[in-house]
């Protein structure tokens, strides 16, 4: 039973793109490792640019400096 955590910032991501990517993980782990779609689960978790740090800085921080 495979499980797959997105981890993205949420700014903005539709329901529709959600399930996309939900779908493509899906059919990639059945293509490649032949697992079974059915037992298949994928979790995206949607992150606050303030609780997501690169370099030091937050997310928040570094995007209002440009």
């Amino acid at each position: 039973m495979p499980y797959v955590n997105i981890k993205i910032t949420d700014e903005g991501v539709t329901a529709e793109q959600k399930a996309e990517l939900i779908k493509g993980v899906t059919d990639l782990l059945v293509k490649v490792l032949d697992k079974n779609p059915q037992t298949t689960v994928v979790v995206i978790d949607e992150v606050s640019t303030d609780n997501w740090g690169i370099g030091g800085e937050t997310v928040t921080v570094k995007r209002n400096k440009k």
